[in-house]
């Protein structure tokens, strides 16, 4: 039931935006939440959603940021919720549930990146894996009986090329026994993000839930890359000698907009339909990489396109389910 991955020619690329993949594609009567609504590529999500039509609902810990950030967007509905919040994710799932209403397109977008320090949740967790991770692993759960509902629902996990930096480290997810490291962490959770694509899809497709992965691209003019390094970034060619992001969606830089484009193109395009399962980048289901020998540099694979096998593994991903319904209490209804 899981789609290999293998392209398929969408006849989009790099440069595609948001606006662009979405063109022509009515979604009246159907309804989406994105995390992250609010900043970013979420924001671009939720651009998109509207102009196609559909009711768009965007959880947010910051409510008055939110309404601030959203204000040209006035029929996004603002919801309150906190991902590090067990009661609030649960507060936000039972509020749409009770509503009877089947949840169409669910866009995972919400995240942080490379925390300079190590930090954890309340419970004790790394924080960017609760955040990007468990956060998210749970609001699914919770809201899979609209998802079911919806009889042809999609969710998307947004990834990162990021998931090259580190598989889940199973025997020590929380840094207790071994050296915290920003993008080791990072790495890990969009790690999850992946595999929680895998392994949602495996249970979702009989039902028509299907379920996918994304690597948006370089994107450093949002809220994401506040804790980057601007030196290493202008190293690596994002950033020119002025310190400005450069814009080359060819070699993975690309603006919110082009960001935009892969997870909208994952919750909406009908080349997809009966598929799931997979890692997406560039509008495009991605192929398999072999990761370099030893360990692993940013600057060895940057630009190149592509996932690593750990981040789509089978038996990681159902490792990594089990895991977390331990640690969120969250489980599919029998």
């Amino acid at each position: 039931m899981t789609t290999p991955q293998t392209p398929i020619g969408s006849g989009f690329g790099p440069a595609s935006t948001a606006a662009q993949v979405i063109a022509g594609i009515d979604l009246s009567g159907k309804t989406a939440i994105v995390t992250g609504g609010y900043s970013g590529l979420g924001r671009e999500s939720v651009r998109a959603f509207l102009a196609a039509g559909a009711r768009v609902i965007v959880p947010a810990r910051e409510i008055a940021r939110a309404r601030d950030a959203l204000a040209e967007l006035p029929a996004a509905e603002i919801w309150p919720m906190d991902l590090l919040d067990p009661a609030s994710i649960d507060a936000f799932a039972a509020r749409f549930l009770a509503e009877g209403k089947p949840l169409h397109l669910l866009v995972n977008s919400a995240g942080i990146m490379a925390l300079p320090e190590l930090t954890r949740d309340a419970r004790g967790h790394e924080l960017q894996f609760a955040t990007n991770h468990l956060g998210h692993f749970q609001l699914t759960l919770r809201l899979w009986p609209a998802l079911k509902a919806a009889h042809g629902a999609r969710v998307v996990a947004v990834s990162s090329l990021g998931h090259r930096f580190s598989p889940v480290v199973f025997d020590d997810i929380d840094f207790a026994r071994r050296p915290y490291t920003p993008f080791g962490a990072y790495g890990q959770s969009k790690t999850a993000n992946a595999l929680f694509a895998v392994a949602l899809d495996r249970r979702g497709a009989a039902d028509g839930v299907r379920a996918f992965a994304v690597h948006p691209g370089g994107i450093v003019a949002t809220n994401l890359g506040k804790y980057l390094d601007v030196a290493m970034l202008r190293d690596l060619g994002v950033f020119d000698a002025e310190g400005r992001p450069v814009i080359a969606p060819e070699r993975g830089y690309k603006t919110p907009e082009m960001g935009a484009a892969t997870q909208v193109w994952c919750a909406t395009s009908p080349a997809l339909a009966g598929q799931g399962g997979v890692y997406c980048e560039d509008c495009d289901i991605s192929v398999l990489l072999s990761p370099p020998e030893g360990e692993y540099v940013l600057g060895d694979t940057l630009g190149v396109r592509g996932v690593f096998p750990h981040a789509v593994d089978a038996a990681a991903a159902e490792r990594l389910w089990t895991l977390s319904e331990e640690l969120t209490g969250a489980h599919l209804p029998a």
